[in-house]
């Protein structure tokens, strides 16, 4: 497997990650504060390496 389809595999499995965990976020923000921010928290640090993925699958690219 090539490195770019690698990167484009893994940035998928980070995007799926990222909504469900916003989604809990979201789902959880008036029945149990704690496991929101907890989620909120892991999206965000998701978020983060998403933005590390694009950035090396945007120079691979060019």
């Amino acid at each position: 497997m090539s490195r770019l389809k690698q990167l484009q595999t893994y940035r998928k499995h980070l995007e799926d990650r990222y909504l469900k965990l916003s989604e809990m976020s979201n789902n959880y923000r008036f029945i149990d504060e704690s496991i929101s921010d907890l989620a909120a928290f892991k999206a965000m640090k998701l978020r983060e390496k998403l933005n590390q993925v694009k950035f090396l699958d945007r120079e691979l690219v060019v």
